[in-house]
């Protein structure tokens, strides 16, 4: 919300007027001290240079799934509690690389007594018949790895009674660090009696589950992940937060710390992968729309131009591409769009991270949950551009979808804004 009310303001007034003053380029020192140190008895790990920081890593690959019974040694029973984004693509990945691994480990489902999800993850392949689908506390009962992938409100109302469910010995399993965010902000922790992990796929479940499907045809197709290890009173959690990381499929898995995660993702989901853009593309499309454009040539210029053209350039190409790819007026026109962009995104951006970090935004999501039920939120699909967007994408021609020069200079803008 904040970026729909800020850059409609800012992109309703003349770009030029809004070109920031120059600033001196500033000295920055180069650190060659590896960062994310850790260490493995089980998967090698690598050094690699990152703009000229030493970072470690460990590639994945369905080659090392033979290292899979070693890095779950002790674990005999999986639960996935819920059935989100992450839990349908997580659970199915596991199970199906534990078995190829030739892993006696039994990986099951966990849901809400009465849920709607229990029809859809027996679609693919979990039932009470084979006791891998049951009711959540149960499962959590029985589980050795507990990975806990309910959504974050969820996670904030019920930690109590998922930590009184879990056996001694059980380890706690995170795909998100808002747990810890949560607990800090009220004063509490983690039981000390149990390790604490995450595994972080830098892509929604969707996407985590094509790729490993790919993986079986190509070896290392499938998405990054960030590890946490949080407790470690097994002294084994290393390896366990690895082993989870190949099953899932991903090629390339560094280390990061839970608040580093709950703050970086939730930052980014406020910023340029969720808030940002929908704030950019509301923003454009009443703009275009003043200067007398109709309101299906703006939702192309606006959000088609950025789902459609830009984004897809940036992720093939990198970011500069997007300039170099145009004429020398559009040239102009993006960068006027880019001066006026970067220092307003830029504050917007600072209040969010000061948000984000200081636990404010994680208290707002709390309190919002509670009140959820008396003052509901209105859905995306009510607002007139997504009812425009609706039409256009049923006539979509994808490759007649234009780059506006102008969406672009913002868009790219605010990118780099936040990087």
């Amino acid at each position: 919300m904040k970026f729909t009310l800020a850059l409609g303001a800012i992109l309703a007034t003349t770009a030029a007027a809004f070109a920031p003053a120059a600033v001196a380029p500033r000295a920055v020192a180069v650190s060659t001290t590896a960062v994310n140190s850790f260490s493995s008895d089980i998967f090698e790990v690598r050094s690699v240079d990152m703009a000229g920081t030493t970072e470690q890593i460990v590639k994945g690959g369905r080659d090392l799934f033979p290292k899979l019974p070693k890095a779950f040694e002790g674990i005999k029973e999986i639960g996935v509690i819920g059935w989100g984004s992450q839990a349908p693509a997580q659970a199915q990945n596991l199970r199906d690389s534990l078995d190829e691994a030739g892993c006696d480990i039994k990986v099951r489902i966990g849901l809400r007594e009465g849920s709607s999800s229990f029809e859809e993850a027996r679609e693919v392949g979990f039932s009470e018949d084979a006791d891998t689908l049951g009711e959540m506390y149960d499962i959590i009962g029985k589980s050795d790895l507990v990975m806990l992938l309910i959504s974050d409100a969820a996670q904030a109302a019920l930690y109590k009674e998922v930590f009184a469910a879990m056996k001694p010995g059980a380890t706690l399993g995170l795909s998100h660090g808002f747990l810890l965010g949560y607990l800090e902000s009220i004063g509490e922790s983690f039981p000390e009696d149990m390790d604490v992990i995450a595994v972080c796929p830098k892509g929604m479940g969707p996407s985590v589950r094509r790729l490993y499907e790919q993986g079986k045809e190509v070896n290392g197709a499938g998405i990054n992940a960030s590890f946490a290890v949080h407790q470690d009173k097994s002294g084994k959690a290393t390896d366990l937060a690895l082993g989870w990381g190949v099953a899932l499929g991903s090629p390339f898995m560094f280390e990061t710390t839970l608040t580093s995660e709950y703050c970086s993702d939730i930052y980014g989901e406020r910023g340029i992968l969720l808030g940002a853009v929908h704030g950019i593309v509301e923003s454009l499309y009443r703009r275009y729309q003043r200067q007398g454009m109709s309101p299906e040539q703006a939702f192309i210029e606006s959000c088609e131009s950025i789902t459609g053209n830009i984004v897809k350039i940036i992720s093939t190409k990198g970011i500069k591409a997007v300039y170099d790819g145009l004429n020398d007026d559009d040239k102009k026109i993006f960068e006027e769009a880019y001066s006026a962009s970067y220092m307003p995104a830029k504050e917007i951006l600072q209040e969010i991270y000061d948000e984000v970090s200081s636990g404010n935004e994680i208290r707002t999501v709390i309190m919002h949950g509670k009140r959820i039920d008396k003052f509901p939120v209105g859905k995306i699909d009510g607002t007139d551009t997504w009812q425009v967007g609706e039409k256009v994408r049923e006539s979509r021609d994808e490759e007649n979808i234009p780059l506006n020069p102008f969406t672009a200079g913002v868009y790219v803008a605010t990118m780099m804004a936040q990087i």
